[in-house]
């Protein structure tokens, strides 16, 4: 297929590497220089959204934040400028639910198809191809891009239409943060405790208490490796989406405000560029003790 792809982040390059590796020709826009490694593979850098649009069947976004999207889509030289009936618009990036269906409905009336497809599984996860995929959408249109997506991920869902992708990353958010702050929180009191919180990591992985994050997040906790992998700021987006969707809704989610006020208290004291999992550093400021302190 002819792909553009536009957003080459953390995310987006090896994503469009995967697409290239598959044998796709791929048109590239990125807000920093193209990377040389994916022209050097066969991507074509294009100077405008447009251009990109103009060249591609499907149309991929992987960008920050609502505002982005929109620019990119109905911004000067924007991908709506290029759309026509055979072009599909998949926007991976993670955003809002109620812009999301805003946008689609723009996009259909200029003859554009739209997927929302949000993805979770972090550098590590977009590196190795293995991306877990929410799928928000029409069916057939799902269908259409269902290769693409095998191409970049390991767990692929169609989870309903328009919109239902970035519910459903909003909802892996929340269990994501609230999963970070209780490894935190455990690990924290057993190395107060006196116990070694590797040796306490080892011991609870077998049990119930074993998850992901305390495979991977925990040993960043203990190790103190905090570069990201998935930004602090970025989180607090996501979960910025989720109380905003939840007071319309008027559904009381307190455990994610705690864990956004944990995050800003990272960011007030320079994280915003850290790892999620560094929301540890919060507790230990409280707790005047590192996990893994003497």
């Amino acid at each position: 297929m002819n792909i553009g792809f536009i957003g080459l982040g953390i995310m987006g390059a090896p994503m469009a590497g995967h697409l290239i590796a598959a044998g796709h020709s791929l048109f590239l826009k990125s807000r920093r220089a193209v990377p040389e490694a994916l022209v050097a593979a066969g991507g074509t850098a294009c100077a405008t959204a447009a251009e990109v649009a103009s060249h591609a069947d499907i149309v991929i976004l992987m960008l920050p934040d609502t505002p982005d999207v929109e620019a990119v889509l109905f911004g000067a030289d924007g991908v709506a400028d290029a759309i026509k009936t055979s072009k599909t618009v998949v926007d991976m990036s993670s955003i809002s639910p109620i812009a999301t269906k805003d946008f689609a409905a723009r996009i259909a009336e200029r003859g554009g198809a739209y997927l929302d497809a949000p993805v979770s599984g972090g550098e590590v996860g977009a590196r190795n191809a293995a991306l877990s995929i929410m799928v928000g959408g029409d069916e057939a249109d799902f269908g259409r891009v269902q290769p693409l997506f095998s191409a970049m991920g390991k767990t692929v869902t169609h989870v309903g239409p328009v919109g239902s992708g970035q519910v459903a990353k909003v909802a892996n958010q929340i269990i994501v943060a609230l999963t970070i702050e209780a490894v935190a929180e455990g690990l924290l009191f057993a190395s107060k405790a006196g116990a070694d919180p590797a040796k306490v990591r080892e011991a609870i992985t077998g049990g119930l208490a074993t998850s992901r994050i305390l495979e991977l997040h925990g040993k960043r906790m203990i190790d103190r490796t905090f570069d990201p992998g998935f930004r602090i700021g970025l989180h607090q987006k996501d979960l910025n989406l989720a109380l905003e969707g939840a007071r319309a809704l008027g559904v009381s989610l307190p455990a994610t405000a705690l864990a956004q006020q944990l995050f800003s208290a990272c960011v007030a004291n320079g994280g915003a560029a850290w790892d999620h999992s560094a929301m540890v550093r919060a507790l230990e400021l409280m707790a005047d003790h590192e996990v893994g302190a003497a």
